[in-house]
């Protein structure tokens, strides 16, 4: 009797492990998207969507606030300023493709994929800048302190411009390089230190005007506060309380607090499509203005 359980007890087990065995063999590809998938959902957006402005004159690709209500778009071929859901201010075509913008007073900057523009607050043309290295990409601008921040992807360096767009400083020349796998590269200002997205690397560095890395945060992976995939942070903006990102692939907008940790989400739970990253700007923290080049649109979050 004793030697029939026995018998018995050691087939149940075994075919315990070949059930186990086959489950694993199936599921295990999986697992961790599926871990991911339930950490994530414990995770809600804080903000929500409160307007939504469509873009007639092109292809959206940048925005830029001002002191006051005044937003500043761009894209293929056009700059323009608004008041959302007043009127818009004006309209300027351009030859080129817009890729960024930045606000510094009376000062508008917009760049071009190799030059930069100067504008008057009301869209005259003021002068034109660059270019700076001849396989440029200038894919960001940030303008404070009587300095111009620009991001070029091409040289996968930060240059500083003083007032008259003279260089000032360089940033990535040597030592602690930028790794720019795709034309994703944003920076902005924090006092008198640099923010910059080391995509590649798939963190968020501060640097000094000198050129000196002072400090960087984030680390590779899907979970809230890391950055996935071989271009993220695509974009970002500071906020007293933080950063603002935006990513790629996992297209999901968060902050972070100063130290890299996560805060919370703007948005992860959307239709925005995956491989389309949306470009950023703040009035400090209040609203998150995102501009969407996929569908050309302007999109601003609220606190719910």
């Amino acid at each position: 009797m004793n030697k029939k359980l026995s018998a018995i007890f050691a087939l149940i087990i075994i075919l315990a492990f070949m059930v186990y065995i086959i489950y694993d063999s199936t599921t295990g590809s999986d697992r961790g998207t599926a871990s991911v998938s339930t950490r994530d959902t414990t995770y809600v957006d804080n903000w929500k969507i409160t307007a939504t402005i469509n873009i007639d004159e092109g292809r959206l690709s940048a925005v830029a606030l001002s002191g006051n209500e005044t937003v500043y778009l761009a894209g293929d071929s056009f700059i323009k300023a608004t008041v959302p859901g007043q009127k818009d201010l004006w309209s300027l075509k351009t030859d080129e493709r817009i890729t960024a913008l930045a606000i510094s007073g009376d000062t508008i900057f917009a760049s071009t994929v190799e030059t930069i523009l100067v504008l008057s607050k009301d869209g005259k043309i003021l002068d034109e800048w660059g270019p700076y290295e001849g396989n440029s990409i200038i894919t960001s601008l940030a303008a404070e302190n009587g300095m111009l921040a620009v991001a070029d992807a091409g040289s996968k360096r930060v240059f500083i411009l003083g007032n008259k767009g003279d260089v000032i400083s360089m940033l990535g020349q040597s030592g602690d390089h930028f790794i720019i796998p795709s034309p994703y590269f944003d920076v902005a200002w924090s006092g008198n230190k640099l923010i910059v997205a080391n995509p590649g690397r798939r963190r968020i560095e501060t640097w000094s005007t000198d050129g000196r890395m002072i400090s960087a945060f984030g680390e590779p992976g899907t979970a809230p506060g890391a950055f996935c995939g071989c271009c993220n942070p695509s974009h970002l903006a500071v906020i007293p309380s933080g950063i603002v990102t935006a990513e790629k692939g996992i297209n999901r907008v968060k902050i972070l607090d100063r130290e890299g940790r996560f805060v919370e989400f703007v948005s992860s739970h959307n239709s925005f499509d995956q491989s389309v990253p949306l470009e950023l700007a703040t009035d400090g923290g209040k609203r998150i203005y995102a501009a969407d080049n996929a569908d050309s649109k302007l999109y601003i979050f609220e606190r719910k």
